[in-house]
């Protein structure tokens, strides 16, 4: 008996992508930019002058919130399209 040569199973065809391209927010790459200039500049400011009045009351510290700013700044990195 000749086998069938009509398909038994139907073939997959995956779901057409969306033509609408995703653009990121115009507050995004700017925000993202300052983000990292005020972490290095912080850090720049503590290592340079570290005497400045709010900057020596934190000592240490200083790294840490420079780090919180450029983390901040890479983890908008990831959002830019």
């Amino acid at each position: 008996m000749p086998k069938s040569k009509a398909r038994k199973k139907a073939v997959y065809t995956p779901p057409q992508k969306s033509q609408q391209v995703k653009v990121s927010p115009r507050w995004l790459a700017p925000t993202m930019v300052a983000a990292w200039i005020i972490g290095i500049l912080w850090i720049a400011v503590y290592y340079v002058a570290p005497q400045t009045p709010f900057i020596g009351d934190l000592q240490q510290w200083n790294l840490l919130i420079g780090f919180v700013f450029i983390i901040f700044g890479v983890v908008l990195s990831t959002r830019w399209r």
